[in-house]
């Protein structure tokens, strides 16, 4: 019984130590449970409101001159001078001696011209007085009938001056092909490119190079039908006393800074492009490299400029911060909830401060101007205002 009792006695007291901790540990209080609160990503926003505006209608477009030429000879020859004015960018006043085509045979040719002029000169005189002569003859004679214009050498006389004529044509043509040996354009203009040089043999109808008037320089801007509308221009308009040019501001940049220039619209194509169904407007700049340039930066033939004409009528528009506009056509609106909502808007006109659109907001909206990475329409946020709401 003792040696019973030695056996089961530490085990009595291992089990009975096993169901004091068992008794511990149930009778311990259970943790509190709490719901973790979803954290509301801050956003800034802005109000939405509305105005009546003036839309401007921004479009781009190519310089190039209003005129431009190729320099064609009218004669063949070697040339025989070249001026510094002709060469690549060079600018030259009217009637600049530009390129001369050796007028060695010409010279002779007017030579030749003007001897054939006097030869026939002469043959002319000859039939008059031949013509006299006979005339006094049939009136002595006594004839009583009619005489012939052969027999009074009035036929003659009228072959010799049809070769006078011929004869100061041909003197006429020679002389124009030597002037023609001068090569000179009517216009004040710059050179864009030179394919001769000197010594080189032209033949008439070759091109010489290109030039073009810098009196004024052109844009073609393309426009919607839209766009044209809100103008309140008809297709074939052209600008007169009576019908106004429209104003329009040119910018682009050059290097870091950016230029401003002023033209006008002087007329609308009175037909819609096939391929891109666009209609253009072609505006002018005057004396460009002149009067127009801005602080020594001409509007220079060939430059790619931004352009924005001034509407007429006014409309109702909703009018955001510029930094609310994402993808050239949503914003991020935040609801009553306090909830995203990602909407599609029609844009009116754009700006470096502000943008305004037709539809898809409504004043008072609140839109969202931080960056929003990875935007979810439904969202929870938290809206905050830069300035204090009045």
């Amino acid at each position: 019984m003792k040696k019973l009792l030695r056996i089961s006695a530490p085990i009595l007291v291992l089990l009975a130590g096993f169901m004091v901790v068992q008794g511990l540990v149930a009778a311990k209080p259970q943790p509190e449970k709490k719901d973790e609160e979803v954290r509301k990503l801050s956003l800034y926003v802005d109000s939405v409101v509305s105005e009546e505006v003036t839309v401007a209608i921004r479009t781009q477009g190519a310089v190039r001159p209003k005129t431009e030429i190729e320099l064609i000879p009218q004669v063949s020859g070697r040339i025989v001078m070249v001026s510094d004015q002709f060469s690549a960018g060079a600018e030259f006043a009217p009637n600049t001696l530009l390129a001369k085509i050796d007028d060695a045979d010409y010279q002779v040719a007017a030579v030749r011209a003007e001897a054939r002029v006097a030869e026939a000169q002469t043959a002319l005189e000859r039939e008059l007085a031949t013509a006299e002569i006979k005339k006094e003859e049939w009136r002595d004679g006594g004839k009583n009938q009619e005489p012939t214009d052969f027999a009074l050498n009035l036929t003659q006389v009228r072959q010799a001056q049809a070769m006078l004529r011929a004869a100061k044509a041909d003197l006429e043509k020679a002389r124009l092909d030597l002037a023609r040996t001068e090569i000179r354009v009517p216009f004040q203009g710059r050179v864009r490119t030179r394919g001769v040089g000197l010594g080189q043999i032209v033949s008439a109808g070759a091109s010489m190079g290109r030039v073009f008037s810098i009196d004024t320089v052109e844009v073609r801007l393309p426009l919607t039908d839209a766009q044209l509308t809100e103008l309140n221009l008809p297709l074939g308009f052209e600008a007169s006393e009576e019908a106004g040019a429209p104003a329009v501001s040119f910018s682009a940049m050059m290097g870091s800074r950016e230029y401003h220039w002023r033209g006008n619209i002087v007329r609308i194509d009175a037909s819609i492009d096939e391929s891109t169904r666009l209609i253009y407007a072609t505006a002018e700049v005057r004396d460009p490299y002149g009067e127009a340039a801005k602080d020594g930066m001409p509007i220079a033939v060939g430059m790619f400029v931004n352009a924005e004409i001034k509407g007429v009528r006014e409309q109702k528009a909703f009018v955001m911060p510029r930094l609310a506009l994402r993808n050239k056509n949503s914003v991020y609106v935040i609801n009553e909830e306090n909830e995203l909502e990602i909407r599609t808007v029609d844009v009116l006109s754009t700006s470096e401060e502000r943008v305004l659109v037709k539809s898809g907001v409504l004043p008072g909206d609140r839109v969202v101007t931080s960056p929003v990475p990875n935007a979810i329409d439904g969202m929870a946020v938290e809206p905050l205002f830069r300035k204090a709401q009045g």
